[in-house]
């Protein structure tokens, strides 16, 4: 008798239609089937679902933000483009690229773009604009007072349509708008610096929240000390460092005991519009550092203290420099060199 012997037989691929593998993930109450969640497979999170695209026809799941209710049937349909969310028995599209949504405690660079009585209006890069109002600015000079109407007349000298500020979010109304506050010494008007905009806390490469937003550089190449300031909505401040003034250190914050002491240090330069004299190599390292967050984020990396002083240093390394490239040039990181510099960040990290 001759035996024959067959090759293994290839596993049954699942389609589109079909279900899953059985490690799908189910509720606490696991009494879902959750082979009827999106016909795709589910433990690919990140699949993409893109607008009009059904997500479940069960009826005992909820719909969340991202998703509608289809007329005259349970299903559930994608409203935005992203990746599938799932809390319990609630189903929500994490869009791909979103406005800036503000929590209470957020970090965030602003742009006052209209002087109303007693509130400035910010742009945040958020569905509707911020509010500050005058009580919640620290006055010239660390003076505890009530606001009176000589301090409504003199708002523009605080602030002024076009000025650039680093604020915390203090809290968030009910149809979304956040009101700030610059009542300690991190915040205030920014200066002697360059602005950058990149993606906020929307997903991709952009700005995400860590431990710290605001920390302070030693440059190499005789370029002092450079502050960045990442804020969670996606604009970017890096200045020269100035002692005393809104971006000091949480450091120095706390060798100032008293509140008394840290309101003292305001001055009238806290609201000044004119920048101090940065030298050139100073502006070298700044214009560095604004190379390495754009490399960053046109490499989809996300942008925190972590990967920018990783991106930083490997930007100081000569084994990444490009042939050929001019001395003069060495700031500039766009194209092959920044993909380079991401590239051997990510392994420095790693």
């Amino acid at each position: 008798m001759t035996f024959i012997i067959l090759p293994p037989a290839a596993p049954p691929r699942v389609t589109r239609e079909g279900s899953p593998s059985s490690d799908t993930p189910v509720d606490s109450d696991g009494d879902i089937d959750a082979t009827q969640l999106p016909k795709r497979s589910k433990t690919d999170r990140k699949a993409i679902i893109t607008p009009g695209e059904v997500v479940t026809e069960d009826p005992q799941w909820m719909r969340g933000h991202g998703t509608t209710a289809s007329p005259g049937s349970t299903a559930i349909l994608a409203t935005v483009a992203g990746t599938l969310l799932r809390t319990n028995k609630l189903l929500s599209i994490q869009p791909l690229r979103a406005r800036y949504t503000p929590e209470i405690g957020d970090l965030v660079v602003g742009r006052i773009v209209s002087v109303e009585t007693k509130r400035w209006k910010v742009d945040l890069s958020a569905p509707l604009l911020a509010h500050l109002p005058l009580s919640a600015i620290n006055l010239p000079g660390g003076i505890l007072r009530k606001r009176t109407a000589t301090d409504e007349l003199a708002i523009r000298t605080f602030f002024s349509e076009g000025d650039l500020l680093v604020a915390e979010v203090q809290s968030v109304y009910q149809d979304g708008a956040a009101s700030l506050h610059t009542r300690s010494l991190r915040y205030g008007k920014l200066r002697n610096g360059v602005f950058m905009r990149v993606s906020g806390t929307g997903g991709g490469g952009g700005v995400v929240r860590s431990r710290r937003q605001v920390w302070t550089v030693n440059t190499a190449n005789g370029g002092g000390e450079v502050d960045v300031v990442l804020g969670v909505n996606g604009y970017i401040w890096i200045c020269k460092h100035s002692r005393g003034e809104l971006v000091a250190s949480t450091e120095e914050a706390k060798k100032m005991n008293e509140i008394t002491k840290m309101e003292e240090a305001v001055n009238e330069s806290m609201y000044s519009n004119r920048n101090d004299e940065i030298g050139q190599q100073t502006r070298r390292e700044i214009a560095r550092l604004g190379g390495c967050v754009r490399a960053l984020v046109e490499n989809g990396v996300r942008v925190d203290e972590e990967m920018v002083m990783a991106a930083y240093g490997m930007s100081l390394e000569g084994d990444v420099a490009m042939e050929g490239v001019q001395e003069e040039e060495d700031e500039y990181m766009g194209g092959e060199k920044g993909t380079r510099v991401v590239a051997a960040a990510l392994r420095s990290v790693r």
